[in-house]
């Protein structure tokens, strides 16, 4: 499964193209005052404004799986890092074979930049912004995660991620290279104490096989 788009609100675009063109380096491929998008390795992210009051979200990226530290020490001249606990900044996912970092971006989501151990991307080159590979998780919240998961199961025909069961509160859907987290809007959102909340996004999804399929995920129109 890959995450082709993602399609996010923002309170402030200008502040937006500040943070992904300055901090993460990523190039604008497309900008107005009302909207803005970056490219990160095959995956579009856009944001468009909104007056919503601070939208937020979660997603993940993608990096080589031999440049974590590497990475963190590159993003560290740039913004701060979120510790784990007492000072520890990496996550450990033995299940899922992973490790990872998170920080905010300026509009508060939660971001993750993320090594798949298992996937066949090692690089020998520095660590930039070209290292950031593609878009790997989104997160979408909602009221009711049991009805929430049958609903895009049958719709989409998702199916769960084998390296996590899933929970009455916390599902993933898809593969290594793209995963929907779906979680309860009781639940902070890893690692920090922040509650995950509903708000609109849409995910364009590609799904290799027999036949190949290619749909939008729209929020909150896929809670109902």
């Amino acid at each position: 499964m890959k995450i082709e788009t993602v399609n996010l609100l923002s309170q402030n675009i200008q502040q937006t193209k500040e943070f992904y063109t300055g901090v993460l380096g990523l190039e604008s491929i497309g900008e107005s005052v009302h909207e803005i998008t970056f490219i990160i390795g095959y995956t579009q992210l856009n944001f468009r404004l909104t007056e919503l009051i601070n939208p937020n979200y979660h997603l993940a990226i993608d990096i080589p799986r031999n440049r974590l530290e590497e990475a963190s020490a590159w993003l560290q001249k740039q913004t701060d890092l979120l510790p784990i606990k007492d000072g520890e900044l990496f996550s450990r996912f033995e299940a899922w074979n992973a490790g990872s970092f998170y920080f905010y971006d300026n509009n508060g989501n939660l971001l993750e930049l993320i090594c798949r151990y298992d996937l066949d991307n090692r690089s020998e080159e520095e660590f930039t912004s070209s290292s950031l590979l593609y878009i790997s998780e989104v997160g979408i919240v909602s009221r009711d995660v049991q009805a929430t998961t049958k609903r895009l199961m049958v719709k989409y025909g998702l199916t769960y991620y084998a390296k996590q069961p899933p929970a009455e509160n916390f599902v993933v859907f898809g593969n290594e290279t793209g995963l929907i987290i779906l979680v309860s809007d009781d639940r902070n959102w890893y690692p920090t104490t922040k509650k995950a909340e509903i708000f609109p996004l849409s995910i364009a999804i590609e799904m290799h096989g027999d036949p190949y399929q290619k749909f939008l995920i729209d929020i909150p129109a896929d809670l109902i």
